[in-house]
């Protein structure tokens, strides 16, 4: 497989006496995408190599495209809106521009941490845990694109709020 280590002799059919052996390393194919399984396969030492952070990258940048094609939507959806006459009607239209903002709003706070993530792609941070510094795991990540936080680091960190919500 790719970046797997083979051994070549360094003279191919007759080998003097005391030449070497010369161990190499393919290289790894930047070309290929990896797929969600290579990359739950790949060791721990793999952590986000190079391959990893092009996949994530790209799957980055499809998030954010999706994303603004969906605000793109709930936006003509909200121009394309006439006034009801009726009152029941208009309150309906209401409540569905209502439910359209709170939307919009939610995919406003997603883009903003898609570019945060590709911001900390761009700078080696990505995939780090912002408070320990540890990985976050590929599991997590593939789940969630824009995790800032390890797992346990996630967890105290929701705990203490709700602590602070609930005094």
């Amino acid at each position: 497989g790719a970046g797997s280590w083979s051994v070549m002799k360094f003279w191919p059919r007759h080998r003097p006496p005391g030449s070497r052996w010369l161990f190499w390393k393919r290289p790894e194919s930047p070309m290929r995408p990896l797929t969600e399984s290579q990359i739950r396969r790949m060791a721990k030492r793999s952590y986000m190599n190079e391959r990893q952070r092009a996949f994530f990258h790209q799957r980055l940048l499809t998030l954010r495209r999706d994303t603004l094609a969906t605000m793109e939507e709930l936006q003509a959806s909200l121009r394309a809106t006439v006034r009801e006459p009726d009152e029941a009607d208009q309150a309906a239209q209401e409540e569905e521009q209502r439910l359209v903002l709170r939307a919009l709003d939610r995919d406003t706070r997603l883009l903003d941490k898609i570019d945060a993530a590709l911001r900390r792609l761009a700078t080696g941070d990505y995939g780090y845990c912002l408070e320990t510094g540890e990985p976050i795991g590929v599991e997590r990540l593939l789940a969630r694109p824009t995790a800032e936080y390890a797992i346990d680091a996630k967890t105290r960190r929701e705990n203490l709020e709700k602590h602070f919500r609930d005094d």
